[in-house]
């Protein structure tokens, strides 16, 4: 086999692939024994009809597709390493030569991996960003805990109050038209938690079980719904049930029950590390975000738009599995922002366009610094990806097994951070320029995915299922209620 490679465009490159006569009618032997019992020929016995017979029947080329599968997979491949070209696409066939007794001669046409040119990405000045975890930060997590622990209580005679939890029917109607997705029967309301349109839950307080009511309320002006913008509601609900919230005492007790702590003072204890690992953590995304878009404000890269695209169907997948876990589906939320698929992608693609440039900038970073990934980074990543996911690390490693290459780009990723940050310069920040640090939150949440390629993909469905799921009220989201 010979493989020549010649740029067409500037990301493009088109393969001339040259596959040996004898090879090639392998492929055509083969692919008679494959289908000569697809044919039928006067005279023959199905399936005992000589190839030379068929092929005079059925025409010459009756094997030539089939053969050109069985060869092109293995062809390209090698053309690929011959050539040392990196496709990011579905190739073009373009068949020039194909036929019995000769070489078959197709070229591929793809576009490949741009190139990429650094600019400076060392002694890089990043302003330090400082992390401070309060009293305050940690009550707030206990008391998070201690609601998640609550017991709720049926009460008979007391009138609904904040923070009750009622159990109601609702409808609602605009210009007498009801109101879609914008009524239940037997929904469970928190009361204060700001999970109705504003007004809409003030009304309830003082109800009590068995009482009926009608009230207005209006839809805020910047609603997600354009038809209920700034519209007057007008609604009708029925109290079935109304439950006091009691909160467990935080003591000892409390703390044995919800952790592998002895005492309160142990469990605080443990969140307050928690707190300042994820707040170290954070900071350390910020200075990463601030070195990157540096970096990358200096790089020159032409991307092609197909790794655009690529990966503006990770961010979607993302957000489709986001919206799952909040009991939605993508469909559901373009209809309630009232945004259509092209607008979406739209929204994101400068998203898409950031990550894809950044990765590339790492790896030629990567490339030119020689970072490299040991067999035992990619066992303790494994270790790491069984405890997440709660099984062994050799059931890891056989469920991984087809996606080692992008565990190894995942680690290289993350040390190639790990020496920018080495190689940076850290300023301290000053005071004015607090607004700028919170600025970069936002950069630093787009760019955090940098640093996961395309593996992290299967093990999302578990950190999302990990994480805390919010009540979705219906009625503020004007269309989820119906199917409560």
């Amino acid at each position: 086999m010979k493989a020549t490679a010649e740029k067409v465009e500037k990301n493009k490159v088109r393969i001339e692939i040259q596959v040996d006569a004898e090879d090639f009618e392998k492929a055509m032997s083969k692919s008679y024994m494959k289908n000569k019992g697809k044919f039928f020929i006067p005279g023959f016995r199905k399936g005992k009809a000589p190839r030379a017979i068929i092929e005079r029947y059925y025409g010459e080329g009756v094997f030539y597709e089939d053969a050109f599968n069985e060869v092109f997979p293995e062809a390209y491949r090698k053309a690929i390493e011959e050539t040392g070209i990196e496709p990011v696409d579905q190739p073009e066939l373009d068949i020039k030569q194909i036929g019995s007794g000769q070489n078959l001669i197709f070229t591929a046409s793809v576009v490949v991996k741009p190139e990429v040119e650094l600019g400076q990405y060392k002694r890089i000045e990043v302003k330090k960003v400082e992390y401070n975890v309060t009293d305050e930060d940690v009550e707030r997590a206990v008391k998070a805990v201690q609601e998640r622990y609550a017991r709720w209580n049926a009460v008979e005679d007391s009138p609904v109050k904040e923070g009750d939890l009622v159990t109601l029917d609702f409808s609602g109607t605009v210009d007498g038209n009801p109101i879609e997705g914008g009524s239940a029967e037997r929904y469970p309301l928190e009361i204060g938690s700001g999970s109705f349109i504003p007004g809409f839950e003030e009304q309830l307080i003082g109800l009590k079980p068995g009482d009926e009511k009608e009230f207005t309320v209006t839809f805020p002006e910047d609603y997600n719904n354009e038809e209920l913008k700034g519209k007057e509601a007008l609604f009708k609900v029925k109290i079935h049930e109304i439950k006091e919230k009691e909160l467990p005492v935080l003591d000892d007790d409390f703390a044995k029950d919800v952790s592998e702590f002895e005492t309160m003072d142990e469990y605080r204890a443990s969140i307050r590390q928690r707190l300042e690992d994820e707040a170290r953590q954070e900071a350390e995304n910020l200075m990463k975000a601030q070195l990157m878009v540096k970096i990358a404000d200096s790089a020159e890269v032409d991307i092609p738009d197909v790794m655009v695209e690529r990966q503006l169907d990770n961010i979607l997948m993302d957000l489709e599995f986001s919206l799952y876990y909040q009991g939605m589906n993508l469909q559901r939320y373009l209809e309630l922002t009232n945004t259509s698929m092209d607008d979406l992608r739209a929204q994101y693609r400068e998203q898409a366009y950031t990550r894809v440039k950044q990765a590339l900038i790492l790896e030629k970073i990567a490339k030119v610094e020689n970072i490299e990934v040991t067999q035992e980074e990619i066992d303790k990543e494994l270790e790491q990806l069984a405890e997440q996911r709660h099984i062994s690390v050799d059931r890891a490693r056989e469920m991984y097994a087809d996606s080692m290459d992008n565990i190894k780009d995942s680690i290289r990723f993350r040390k190639t951070m790990d020496f920018l940050m080495e190689n940076a310069v850290l300023v301290e920040k000053k005071e004015a320029e607090t607004g700028e640090q919170e600025a970069g939150i936002e950069e630093a949440k787009r760019n955090e995915e940098v640093e996961k390629p395309e593996e992290e993909a299967e093990v999302r469905e578990q950190e999302l299922a990990e994480a805390e799921k919010e009540t979705e009220i219906p009625v503020e989201e004007a269309g989820e209620a119906e199917s409560k």
